[in-house]
């Protein structure tokens, strides 16, 4: 059997690419609301580390979990899904 715990993984948004080595991503669901079944957007913001990958802000980007290198650091950039245009 393997000993490997599969890693989560999350896709999010990068709302903030100010800091060094670390970006914003705001990771959204939608849930049923449990009376009205009506579908509500849920969102959360999570502080990822940049390794080789470069993501501006805009990107949709995937993210893992790693083990904790800072206080709110828990999180690490795999991949960018789509790149951001910037227009103008």
């Amino acid at each position: 059997m393997s000993e490997f715990r599969k890693k989560q993984t999350l896709i999010g948004t990068v709302i903030s690419a100010k800091m060094e080595k670390t970006v914003n991503v705001r990771v959204i669901r939608e849930i049923p609301h449990p009376i009205y079944r009506k579908r509500i957007k849920k969102y959360k913001n999570y502080l990822a580390h940049i390794g080789s990958v470069s993501a501006s802000e805009g990107d949709i980007v995937k993210i893992t979990s790693i083990k904790p290198i800072s206080k709110m650091k828990r999180w690490l950039v795999s991949k960018v899904l789509k790149q951001s245009i910037n227009i103008g």
